[in-house]
């Protein structure tokens, strides 16, 4: 007659895999209460002193303070939109020991490179929207225009004499200036620099007419007449330069586009991290001297949850999918 109770080796077996379920399931969230306990890279895929590495500097200090000092900023220059530092992200193991910090290019890249060696959705883990910032409509010192709309008066009357410029093939800055181009029905020719510094040196000599980029790089230069501030691209102007109007008010009613910041893992970071990172950061934000920080440098601090930042993504990639699609930006 069969035993029907089993064998003792099925017994084991069984108890085997029961513990291995159990102790799964009790690791979760022992997960989150011991991380972190060794260092945290948080990679800025740019060299240092730029908008997302101050960005994240401050991210970095807070959390030093609240989590332990585990915490360092890794900047990991190189490739357009911040491809080496976001690869070296992807690749990593999703143990929370790797983290992404970058601005919105990070998504926007994979619309204009097919050979990327990642993909932007499926290769990571988002964790929450950390801030949003206008840019900065800014033209040469001696262009014969105080606001927007004089100057595409000008422009209108003599295409060929105007030059815009953004600080990298496919920025922000890139796309929102191919947005004011349609917007305002200018069909003008647009330079992409390797970087803001050559561009801005080229505005304040009045070898290009026009750019825009974030206000952390360019609003010191505006403030001291070295360039001049025409508008910037939120729908309501900034506290770090309430002085500057809008787009909207330029007449372009409804205009909106922004550069704004994240913070990703590499795919599979366990859930009980995701909340716990997403937590921390907002708490973060929340604070009073790191809103005045971010605010001074002209960001808006947001903490968003992670699935709104996951549809957030989504949207953002539609929209300038349809602002390349429009200004047919030939992709690499």
């Amino acid at each position: 007659m069969q035993n029907l109770r089993g064998s003792p080796v099925r017994h084991r077996r069984s108890l085997a895999v029961l513990s291995m379920v159990l102790l799964g399931l009790a690791s979760a969230p022992a997960v989150a209460q011991t991380y972190p306990n060794r260092t945290v890279n948080i990679v800025v895929p740019y060299p240092a002193g730029g908008s997302v590495d101050g960005v994240a500097r401050i991210i970095t200090q807070k959390l030093n303070e609240s989590l332990g000092q585990y915490f360092i900023v890794d900047n990991r220059a190189g490739g357009a939109g911040g491809i080496v530092g976001a690869n070296y992200v992807a690749k990593a193991v999703p143990d929370g020991t790797t983290l992404l910090l970058t601005a919105s290019i990070h998504v926007i890249t994979p619309l204009l490179n097919k050979s990327i060696p990642y993909d932007v959705v499926k290769d990571f883990t988002p964790i929450t929207l950390i801030a949003s910032t206008p840019l900065l409509v800014s033209s040469a010192p001696n262009v014969p225009a105080n606001t927007l709309k004089e100057f595409f008066d000008l422009v209108r009357k003599d295409p060929n004499k105007y030059t815009f410029a953004t600080s990298s093939f496919g920025s922000a800055g890139h796309l929102a200036i191919e947005l004011l181009k349609r917007d305002a029905g200018l069909d003008t020719l647009v330079i992409a620099y390797k970087g803001a510094s050559p561009a801005l040196n080229d505005l304040m000599g009045g070898q290009i007419q026009l750019m825009v980029d974030p206000m952390l790089s360019s609003l010191p230069l505006a403030q001291s007449k070295a360039i001049k501030a025409l508008a910037i691209t939120s729908t309501k102007r900034s506290p770090a330069a309430p002085e500057i109007p809008t787009v909207a008010e330029a007449g372009m009613t409804g205009f909106e586009f922004v550069s704004w910041y994240g913070l990703w893992a590499p795919k599979n970071l366990p859930p009980a991290l995701v909340d716990k990172l997403q937590a921390e950061v907002a708490k973060i934000l929340a604070m009073p001297d790191v809103k005045q920080r971010l605010e001074i440098l002209g960001f808006e601090p947001i903490g968003s949850s992670t699935e709104y930042f996951t549809k957030f993504i989504a949207s953002e990639m539609e929209k300038s999918g349809k602002i390349i699609s429009d200004a047919k930006i030939k992709t690499e």
